[in-house]
C-alpha cells in the first residue's frame, strides 16, 4: 500500500491547534519530579519499541549493526531489556531509524501540545508525521519512504514534494523523474503518480497535499523591496 497523505486528509483531531494568542511565554516550568516507577517503565518500554521500529523497517540485527556500530549481542540484549539503554547506545539507533530521540524513550509529553508529533507507520520502513492539523487544508507531511514497486493512483487534489535526503523518483502520467535534496516538485494528483526512492535506500521528504486542489501562491520579492 502507498504511503498517500491522501488517506489522511481530514483525520486530523477536530479540536484544532491551541491558541496561539495564549500567554505561553508566562508558563512556569514544571518541576514535579518523575516517580521512580514511571521511570523505570520508560526504561522498561524502550526495548519493545527499539524491537519494533526495526522489525517494522525490515532490517534484521546483522543489518542494524552494520549501521550503528553496535554490536549484534548488545542490539539482542536492548531489545529484550537485558542491555540497559544508555546513551550512547540510543544516539545511533535515532539516527539509523531517522526517529527523534524522544521517540526511542517516550519520555512524558511536555510543553506545547502542538510540538509533540505522532509517526503513523505505514508499509514495512516507511514513516508518516503529521505535522498540521487543519481538517479540510492543506496538510503538511514529513515523510520516509522505503524502497517499494510503483503502483500509480489517481485522486482529487494537489501535491508538492520536497527532498530532505536519499534520492526520490517521481512519475507523473508520462513523466519520470529523479529529485535530489533541496529540489522540489509539484502536481495535480488527478494524473495518475507514484513517488518513491531512486535506488535501494530510503528517502526522506516534506510533502505537501490540498485535499481540494488548493495550490501554493508564490510571492517573491521585487528589487525595491
Amino acid at each position: 500500500m502507498d504511503a498517500d497523505p491522501a488517506d489522511f486528509a481530514g483525520s486530523a483531531d477536530s479540536a484544532g491547534p491551541a491558541d496561539p494568542a495564549g500567554s505561553a511565554g508566562s508558563a512556569e516550568p514544571d518541576t514535579t519530579p518523575v516517580a521512580t516507577d514511571d521511570v523505570e517503565g520508560i526504561v522498561a518500554a524502550i526495548g519493545p519499541r527499539l524491537r519494533a521500529l526495526r522489525l517494522g523497517r525490515g532490517l534484521t540485527l546483522d543489518a542494524l549493526a552494520a549501521v550503528t556500530g553496535i554490536s549484534v549481542s548488545t542490539l539482542s540484549r536492548l531489545e529484550s531489556g537485558h542491555r540497559r539503554p544508555t546513551l550512547d547506545l540510543l544516539i545511533p539507533l535515532a539516527r539509523a531509524h531517522r526517529v527523534a530521540l524522544d521517540h526511542l524513550i517516550a519520555a512524558p509529553a511536555t510543553g506545547d501540545p502542538r510540538l509533540h508529533l505522532r509517526p503513523r507507520h505505514r508499509d514495512p520502513g516507511s514513516v508518516l508525521v503529521p505535522l498540521t492539523q487543519y481538517p479540510g487544508r492543506v496538510q503538511v507531511f514529513k515523510q520516509v519512504l522505503a524502497p517499494r514497486e510503483p503502483r500509480l493512483v489517481s485522486h482529487v487534489g494537489y501535491e508538492w514534494l520536497y527532498v530532505l535526503a536519499g534520492e526520490l523518483r517521481l512519475l507523473v502520467g508520462d513523466r519520470d523523474l529523479t529529485l535530489h535534496p533541496g529540489e522540489a516538485a509539484e502536481f495535480d494528483t488527478a494524473e495518475p503518480h507514484w513517488f518513491g526512492p531512486a535506488g535501494t535506500e530510503a528517502v526522506e521528504i516534506l510533502h505537501l497535499f490540498g485535499p481540494h486542489g488548493d495550490q501554493a501562491v508564490l510571492r517573491t520579492g521585487t528589487a525595491g523591496g
